[in-house]
């Protein structure tokens, strides 16, 4: 069956296509549904996306078949903006999507684009980032609720030097911490300043933390990645769906949940679309004083 339609998006005219495919098998979710999703939720995500270059993490098949990361951007309608980047170890020059409206993150979902990784810095200034990112991964037999309780160690050490940190769920089994900054500093500084405060804390609580990157010592402990900070890599914007069993969302939390996850060892939330369109009704944006933020990182 051909379900390919001509929709209208604001001023734009767009295909989209597939939309019976299923993304998720285990539930049935569909392309049609990742679209509404993106759609419903546009007015959160794009603030969080608007004016990155962006890679696009592809699922054509759905979450059980291939996919792909793909920061070169696809064939495009004009109207999509794109960034040039460039990355001197490999040479590499590129263009970008850089996704500023909701016509734009349409297109994207009508790839099968399920996640949405943006770059930390805008495209106007690709070596200075706007954020700090910590993204906390607990190694099993650790679990949500000690990542837990690490960020808030994490956000007890930063307020100690004038930083501020706000927390979303990985999606996943994780967490991550995000640190708005003023843009003055260039990710050598910021991946610097994050791998010296993660050195910090797992130098004070081995048992718990770790902070290098070989998966052997990380069994009942709590990896602190401090390697996103890089020109080079992009992290999972938030309200982006993620590419698991099921379609569950990197949405952001409270520091009162994360207490409560702490305190009560409890598992990840795993909020999936409806469960975060509720949170949004009833909460609102938890990450919209991070957007009105800016920090100058300490040297």
């Amino acid at each position: 069956m051909d379900d390919e339609l001509t929709v209208s998006v604001g001023a734009r005219r767009l295909r989209v296509s597939s939309l019976e495919r299923v993304l998720y098998p285990e539930t049935g979710f569909s392309k049609a549904e990742l679209i509404d999703y993106y759609t419903a939720v546009a007015d959160v995500v794009l603030p969080h996306v608007r004016g990155h270059a962006i890679t696009l993490h592809r699922y054509p098949s759905g979450v059980g078949g291939p996919h792909f990361y793909q920061t070169r951007c696809p064939p495009h309608p004009d109207w999509v903006r794109t960034a040039t980047l460039h990355f001197p170890k490999t040479g590499k020059t590129f263009e970008a999507p850089v996704l500023d409206d909701v016509a734009a993150l349409v297109w994207a979902a009508n790839l099968a684009t399920i996640e949405l990784h943006p770059f930390l810095a805008c495209a106007e200034r690709i070596d200075h980032p706007t954020q700090l990112v910590f993204d906390l991964d607990p190694g099993p037999p650790a679990g949500f609720g000690q990542a837990c309780a690490v960020a808030l160690e994490l956000r007890g050490m930063l307020a100690e030097v004038g930083l501020r940190a706000w927390p979303k769920t990985s999606g996943l089994k994780g967490l991550h911490l995000h640190v708005p900054l003023d843009g003055a500093a260039t990710y050598a500084q910021t991946k610097a300043f994050a791998r010296a405060v993660a050195a910090t804390l797992a130098r004070a609580a081995p048992g718990r933390v770790v902070d290098r990157m070989a998966r052997a010592l990380r069994a009942g402990k709590v990896f602190i990645d401090w390697s996103q900070n890089d020109a080079g890599k992009s992290t999972v914007a938030p309200y982006s769906l993620r590419g698991g069993a099921r379609p569950t969302v990197a949405a952001p939390i409270s520091w009162e949940d994360v207490a409560d996850a702490a305190e009560r060892d409890r598992p990840p939330p795993g909020y999936g679309p409806a469960a975060v369109r509720r949170r949004l009704a009833e909460r609102g944006d938890l990450l919209a004083p991070l957007l009105a933020t800016r920090q100058r990182l300490p040297s």
